[in-house]
């Protein structure tokens, strides 16, 4: 069967529990080049130019939250593959391990509940401003994700995935992306699939860039001290 103009060859994920073809988008000089370029190269300055700010939180979490200052977590990125995200932790250790009431939907159910009794006042602060996500982007330099893209799932909600979901799969996910600036940023991510694949259609040198700029601003709305 001849190959279209809109996706190249399919892209046969083993990971994370699937067994599904990857559509992977046509490829453009910016997709295959530039945007990588990009990303190790921001993301380079960016570390260097945050190394304070980063220091300054990590030492906030382990006076406050104790030993333990990253959060380490198995993702899907793309390919369907999977690789290990970094933030600063903003909770308290897993309360499975502590005697605390909860009545809440279980996290490893679902993301965010407000009600989490491991949830901390500098958690919430470093989640509003989005300075927990600041270890990512080592993780932009290790090529696991991109500036921009599609947000990374748990691999136990993507098992989940009906086949035409795992196309979001098609590029590498990003620290910041659609998701992120639309109204839909306090629901799950698998609510906002749609903005991931009209992103993964639609890369660009002017998409990227204008959802960079517009991340600030939506970190700013979500900010409510």
């Amino acid at each position: 069967m001849a190959m279209t103009a809109a996706a190249q060859p399919l892209l046969l994920s083993h990971e994370a529990g699937l067994d599904t073809q990857i559509a992977v988008p046509a490829s453009t000089p910016y997709r295959r080049m530039v945007k990588p370029a990009i990303d190790v190269t921001v993301s380079l300055a960016l570390l260097v130019l945050l190394l304070p700010v980063m220091a300054v939180v990590a030492l906030a979490i382990r006076v406050s939250l104790g030993r333990g200052v990253l959060f380490r977590q198995r993702r899907v990125g793309a390919g369907g593959r999977e690789f290990m995200i970094y933030k600063f932790r903003t909770m308290a250790h897993d309360r499975r391990c502590q005697d605390l009431a909860f009545v809440g939907t279980d996290r490893r159910r679902s993301h965010k509940d407000p009600n989490d009794p491991r949830h901390t006042n500098l958690g919430r602060f470093l989640r509003k401003t989005s300075l927990d996500e600041l270890p990512q982007l080592f993780n932009v330099l290790r090529c696991d994700m991109s500036l921009v893209g599609p947000r990374p799932e748990l691999p136990a909600i993507v098992a989940s995935y009906l086949p035409w979901q795992h196309q979001r799969h098609a590029i590498k996910p990003g620290i910041t992306g659609p998701w992120q600036v639309s109204p839909y940023r306090g629901e799950p991510i698998v609510h906002a699939i749609g903005l991931d694949l009209g992103y993964v259609q639609a890369v660009s040198f002017s998409h990227d860039l204008g959802l960079l700029l517009k991340t600030p601003v939506a970190v700013l709305k979500r900010r409510s001290f």
